[in-house]
């Protein structure tokens, strides 16, 4: 797949399908448990959980296919850094690429369908994604980074995805490394219902320092891990009240709890809502907003996504 085909897709599309949660959906719904290191993405390559892996991707794709809609899936690898695959002793093995490959042999599976499916290779902050204290400074990141995003964009990802970033600084430290690596990124983060990030930085200020750092600036920023309602509000207040913000926010993954995504971190029980509640939110955020891309993370399953793409093309 062609990094400037995707490029195309974000630029002439108005919705793109984001896949639902996964990983979430592994701790909960498998026998198997999440690699305290590197989560789920040694999941390739031991077969009964690779079948599992696969069924949850499958089950997204799935649902999107019949509408013909473009949809994102993301390697299995937001925490298969350099320091974490050597705790897991796997550093002898290119975990990302082997993640991307395991993605794409799905994708050929899927005929004429797979032009319109996109794999993201994605990659998380260093430390704990909910407290921005642990955050990486700038350059530091750009170090601690750069192996992981090499090997994602030399594995032939359509574009590379930063998730959950909870700070400034160690997202313009990983904007470095994408802009570097010369893949087509997007930054996504948690934001706050008063427009920040958990770092207090806003979104705007967050944009336009990231915007500016290189001549290969995101394709675009997102948020996840908050409930829809959330995304509103902080795109709404006052302190985000700018074009860049409306303009270079391309969507949302989101999450079905009001909760606090620090108090959702290992919940025993699930806390989620009926998908046509979720469906009917995320368009609103897709009609007041303009968010293109649109998917789902703590909380969602491929009924929820359902219900998001039946409403978006049927919309009933």
């Amino acid at each position: 797949m062609s990094t400037l085909y995707f490029k195309e897709v974000i630029g002439e599309c108005s919705v793109i399908v984001a896949e639902g949660a996964v990983s979430e959906r592994i701790r909960r719904e498998s026998p198997f448990g999440l690699d305290p290191h590197l989560a789920h993405a040694g999941f390739v390559y031991e077969a009964e959980k690779r079948r599992f892996l696969k069924e949850i991707y499958g089950q997204y794709i799935d649902t999107v296919r019949p509408y013909d809609l473009p949809m994102i899936v993301f390697t299995p690898t937001w925490r298969a850094n350099i320091e974490r695959l050597r705790m897991a002793g796997l550093s002898h093995r290119d975990v990302n690429a082997d993640c991307f490959d395991f993605l794409s042999e799905i994708r050929k599976e899927y005929g004429e369908y797979s032009r319109r499916i996109f794999i993201g290779g994605l990659v998380g902050c260093r430390g704990d994604t909910y407290k921005p204290e642990e955050a990486l400074t700038e350059g530091n990141a750009v170090v601690f980074h750069k192996r992981q995003v090499e090997s994602l964009s030399n594995a032939g990802v359509d574009f590379l995805f930063a998730s959950t970033l909870p700070s400034v600084t160690e997202a313009m430290g990983i904007a470095r490394a994408m802009a570097s690596a010369g893949t087509p990124y997007i930054l996504s983060f948690v934001a706050r219902p008063n427009g920040t990030l958990l770092d207090e930085t806003s979104l705007n200020d967050a944009i336009s320092t990231i915007d500016a750092l290189n001549e290969q600036r995101p394709l675009g920023y997102m948020v996840n891990c908050v409930h829809p309602t959330v995304f509103q509000s902080a795109i709404s207040n006052e302190i985000n009240a700018s074009d860049l913000v409306r303009e270079r926010v391309l969507g949302l993954q989101a999450n079905t709890s009001l909760r606090r995504p620090e108090e959702l971190d290992g919940l025993e029980e699930l806390e989620t809502e009926e998908p046509g509640d979720f469906a009917d939110m995320m368009v609103r955020v897709h009609l007041s907003l303009g968010s293109r891309i649109l998917g789902g993370c703590c909380g969602t399953d491929d009924r929820h996504i359902r219900a998001l793409v039946k409403k978006l093309c049927i919309g009933n």
